[in-house]
């Protein structure tokens, strides 16, 4: 092979038809190789081990979320606390055994079973002995026995929506939650993205502006999806809540309508006094209790005595 190898540059260095000669005798004999052929070689090589394979996409941490979100982070959480107590009262206060007793409803029905065995004072005790909210229509419904239906009705009315609405009025802070969150948290983006335009203007040479730019408004974003978290699980609360309450109130206001007209034979002959009593029309209400005075009430009462006693002599001066 050396010595072939040789005679094959010796002939590269003669003439050129010799050479083309040479050539064509070592393409003969298989020793040119083209380097197309070379190239695909190269290309089929495998990659070498050292090679380190590009990063894959890490995943979110909710953790980490919260912490990058900053101090906005603290008035949603707040937000979210309140939203999670309020929801859970509600839940517990608005249940229909609370509002409504059923054994309450039961027991009212079946006393007004006929209409003729009604009797004012048992169904006001039933209503002492079941405290809710149907309980104190009905009691305010029987202290205005002996009145005209229309009266009782009215003041049932007025006792339903006053029920209604110290009922309803803690859902108004769900609503409040559900508005003003979702502004915290635009509130902590939009100053998140001041500070990360900011913090552009004074970038290091190891860094470019897209980088910087992309950190500070990933950061940024955080607050506003925390303030939509809670704002949105909050509006479906108070939403619910509050046609929980109008559903209640209204099974409430059946009830009491219903019952209404059982009183009617009532109306200017008896009336029920506040103790639970049923008297005649005709007996005046029980006095109150007499007050007891310190030294203050006596010696006041024992003015007016004497400047009644004083006028009554001068009176009588007078006619003589």
């Amino acid at each position: 092979m050396f010595m072939l190898l040789i005679s094959f540059a010796w002939i590269w260095h003669i003439e050129p038809g010799s050479r083309l000669a040479a050539q064509d005798a070592a393409q003969d004999a298989g020793l040119i190789v083209d380097t197309n052929e070379i190239q695909s070689v190269l290309d089929e090589q495998p990659q070498s081990s050292d090679e380190v394979p590009a990063d894959s996409p890490t995943s979110i941490d909710l953790l980490s979320l919260i912490t990058r979100g900053g101090g906005f982070m603290i008035p949603i959480g707040l937000m979210s606390l309140l939203v999670v107590t309020l929801a859970a009262e509600r839940l517990v206060s608005l249940r229909r055994g609370k509002v409504l007793p059923s054994e309450l409803a039961r027991s009212l029905e079946d006393e007004a079973d006929p209409i003729e065995h009604f009797h004012p004072s048992a169904a006001f005790d039933l209503c002492e002995d079941y405290p809710s909210p149907l309980g104190r229509v009905i009691r305010s419904m029987l202290l205005r026995t002996g009145q005209p239906l229309a009266d009782i009705e009215r003041t049932a009315a007025e006792t339903i929506q006053r029920e209604a609405d110290q009922c309803a009025a803690p859902i108004r802070w769900l609503n409040l939650a559900a508005a003003a969150t979702p502004l915290m948290g635009l509130l902590g983006t939009v100053w998140g993205m001041i500070v990360a335009f900011h913090e552009s203007t004074t970038l290091t040479a190891d860094r470019s502006r897209s980088e910087q730019l992309s950190e500070g408004i990933y950061t940024a974003l955080v607050t506003t999806l925390a303030g939509l978290v809670v704002a949105i699980p909050a509006a479906i609360l108070a939403q619910y809540l509050e046609n929980r309450v109008a559903n209640l109130f209204h099974r409430i206001e059946q009830f009491a309508f219903e019952l209404a007209p059982v009183l009617d034979r009532f109306q200017g002959q008896k009336r029920l006094h506040s103790d639970g009593t049923l008297h005649p029309m005709s007996t005046p209400p029980p006095a109150p209790p007499p007050r007891t005075g310190g030294k203050n009430t006596s010696s006041a009462e024992t003015k007016s005595v004497a400047s009644v006693s004083k006028k009554s002599k001068r009176g009588g001066a007078k006619a003589s």
